[in-house]
């Protein structure tokens, strides 16, 4: 302890040059020592050290270079994605416009085939107001001539007595006559 103590109280003191003894001063042996610690390893630790850093350098150059290959795959990669993604987007609006247009086309087919439907039923319906005209107009017609063929017959009934009855017969067999000669 005694050389412990004594270190620490001489810490101004320095031996005189020519004297070879241990020195105790711990301040003043630790620079030299670790010059000569570090000189030692610098210059025995020189080729060993270069070397681990040598081998260190080339595993960050060659993590470094498969850093970049793996970016400039990935790069790829996404400038391909982005070119498909942008291929998808065409073609889905190309599909969104043609649905649009077939959907419009569709609706206009639907119109048109409406309108002529209408048409058709229309026309139809004039068709048969105009047929149950006719057949009213004849049922009429009928009517009007079975009255009047009625009323004839019964003005002529009335009128008629049996001589002119046979007068008439006979003008009219007279008649039928006449024209078979003519034709004949």
């Amino acid at each position: 302890m005694k050389n412990v103590t004594d270190s620490f109280l001489s810490l101004g003191y320095w031996p005189f040059a020519g004297s070879f003894g241990f020195n105790t001063d711990i301040l003043a042996t630790n620079p030299i020592n670790l010059s000569v610690v570090f000189g030692v390893l610098i210059f025995f630790g020189k080729g060993v050290l270069s070397d681990l850093l040598d081998n260190r350098k080339q595993r960050i150059l060659k993590t470094i270079q498969n850093s970049e290959e793996l970016r400039g795959g990935a790069v790829e990669r996404l400038e391909k994605a982005r070119a498909r993604l942008r291929k998808v987007e065409m073609e889905a609006e190309q599909f969104r416009a043609n649905g649009y247009s077939e959907i419009e086309r569709e609706k206009l087919n639907l119109i048109n085939s409406t309108y002529n439907t209408l048409e058709q039923l229309e026309n139809y319906k004039n068709e048969t107001i105009h047929f149950e005209q006719q057949k009213a107009i004849n049922q009429v017609r009928q009517r009007v001539f079975q009255q009047a063929l009625q009323g004839a017959l019964g003005t002529l009934n009335s009128c008629l007595n049996t001589e002119l009855h046979l007068r008439t017969i006979s003008t009219n067999i007279g008649m039928f006559g006449t024209m078979k000669e003519i034709k004949g």
